[in-house]
């Protein structure tokens, strides 16, 4: 059974048949050396600070036997509750976990939280921002034109609590920096010539390094089931191109 829960307030943990010695004590019920047996809120807040971990659980025994029918018994947060091992990418954790019926029952779900840090930790395209006149030379007081390919959804598929996860960032608005303290932001990713539809007119000459910026707004969903908006978007800074500005000063070469 895959295990994930909402972050929520770490409590105290101390399970009803643990020695005087609490938290600090090392040995464990099933060979596993135990620095402390979280509740079902700590054990929340640990896997929702790793979510980019597998988990599941399973019901410790006091003893060998395979039936676990003398599972340790325990509070979590107040409540009854059994004692079960915890396994992150397959790995039992040096700790136990104090669950309630209803809080083993309800370990699995992924939650838009855990969507939302995994779309913040994915890396997503940079846009490569195409400048012309080509070759990063262009005039003063002259259209110098910018677009950018990068206008197509860019899927990712991630593991989370043990369920396949698909994240789609599309990009909705790019800014444009174009190097001398302007900014423009727009939805319109700009086209190659003769569509001048980002352009920008430099008034000094220079060395310059302008740049675009894309935005995205995401989307997931766990398995083949229906997509779900994320609620935040997210900017990916583009690298900057060098660009030099350069006047022209015309030239009599004859008839």
């Amino acid at each position: 059974m895959m295990a994930l829960l909402l972050l929520v307030e770490i409590g105290a943990c101390a399970p009803a048949w643990a020695d005087d010695t609490g938290c600090g004590s090392s040995g464990g019920l099933t060979g596993v050396a135990v620095h402390c047996v979280k509740s079902g809120s700590e054990t929340n807040a640990y896997i929702s600070a790793h979510s980019d971990h597998t988990f599941s659980i399973a019901l410790a025994c006091a003893t060998d036997n395979a039936l676990c029918s003398d599972t340790p018994t325990c509070r979590s947060d107040g409540h009854p509750g059994q004692v079960y091992d915890v396994f992150e990418d397959g790995a039992l954790l040096d700790w136990q976990a104090c669950l309630t019926k209803r809080e083993a029952r309800h370990l699995g779900g992924v939650t838009p939280a855990m969507v939302e840090r995994a779309f913040r930790r994915l890396a997503w395209p940079a846009s490569e921002l195409v400048v012309q006149p080509p070759k990063g030379r262009t005039l003063v007081n002259f259209d110098t034109n910018f677009y950018t390919a990068n206008t197509q959804p860019t899927t990712r598929t991630v593991t989370l609590i043990g369920q396949r996860v698909t994240i789609e960032a599309t990009p909705v608005s790019y800014t444009w920096r174009f190097g001398d303290g302007d900014i423009q932001t727009s939805t319109d990713p700009g086209a190659a010539y003769p569509a001048l539809r980002i352009t920008h007119r430099y008034t000094r000459v220079g060395e310059l390094g302008p740049s675009v910026d894309t935005t995205y707004r995401g989307r997931y969903r766990v398995g083949n089931g229906t997509w779900k908006s994320i609620p935040d978007t997210l900017t990916v800074p583009g690298a900057p191109v060098a660009l030099q500005v350069v006047s022209a000063t015309p030239h009599l070469v004859g008839y």
